[in-house]
């Protein structure tokens, strides 16, 4: 009888395929997590006893400072900008629920400008944002 003296290998795990996995991870959280930002204004909300919530990925957000400013998506706007973007905004999706967000402290005649143009357009799928009272 002949005698074969194995070598045993001691088992190993490979691990240059662990840092490519943690890569791909690490950018796939990066990208999810700028696709959730959400453009606000820092605004102190108005305050209401009844609330209506509603789905707020179907929602066009119009923000009214109280210096009378008006923004949408990131953009300030006048008048004639605000029109523009609402069309695009219902033309793309005619449910869209338009939601005004103004300071508690904005004079009504900014709101009421915004609320003129949606008037025109024709569009009565409309909320103002409010807080909840406590």
């Amino acid at each position: 009888m002949v005698n074969i003296k194995k070598k045993r290998r001691n088992p190993s795990i490979t691990t240059s395929s662990m840092s490519d996995i943690g890569f791909l991870l690490l950018i796939f959280i990066m990208l999810i997590s700028l696709m959730n930002q959400r453009y606000e204004e820092k605004i102190n909300y108005s305050e209401s006893t009844i609330l209506e919530r509603t789905q707020a990925d179907t929602n066009f957000e119009i923000w009214v400072q109280k210096n009378g400013i008006i923004s949408a998506d990131g953009e300030v706007l006048d008048a004639i900008g605000l029109e523009r973007v609402l069309v695009e905004a219902i033309t793309e999706n005619p449910s869209v629920r338009i939601h005004v967000i103004a300071d508690k402290d904005t004079p009504y005649k900014y709101v009421n400008s915004v609320v003129g143009i949606l008037q025109s357009l024709q569009h009565r799928v409309v909320s103002f944002v409010v807080r909840e009272r406590a």
